[in-house]
């Protein structure tokens, strides 16, 4: 199944706000205390307010025994839609054939 271009990404505070954080049973404060953060920066987190860093997702894969680069690739997905929104590009030209370059957008 193809992603729709047009719909954004789902933000890691989504899923961890909805799905993850309800599962464990516990507070969002004990959560936040077991996460090593700060209560503030959590609920940050959850409202979409702050994007999930290296580090923040090396501490949620720990908690949750998840990988870290799956909290930091939908968080680069998240960012990458954006930035591609807001971003003017029309102005640079695309070079072809470029060794080791990526062919995906």
């Amino acid at each position: 199944m193809t992603r729709n271009p047009d719909r954004c990404p789902t933000h890691p505070g989504e899923l961890l706000r909805e799905d993850v954080l309800p599962a464990t049973g516990k507070s969002k404060a004990e959560i936040a205390r077991l996460l090593g953060v700060s209560r503030q920066h959590l609920y940050d987190l959850l409202a979409e307010r702050k994007p999930v860093s290296p580090e923040v997702a090396v501490r949620i894969a720990k908690l949750f025994g998840t990988a870290p680069l799956f909290w930091i690739r939908m968080q680069g997905a998240y960012d990458a839609w954006h930035a591609s929104r807001k971003v003017d590009v029309s102005a640079i030209p695309t070079l072809r054939n470029v060794p080791g370059a990526s062919a995906t957008a």
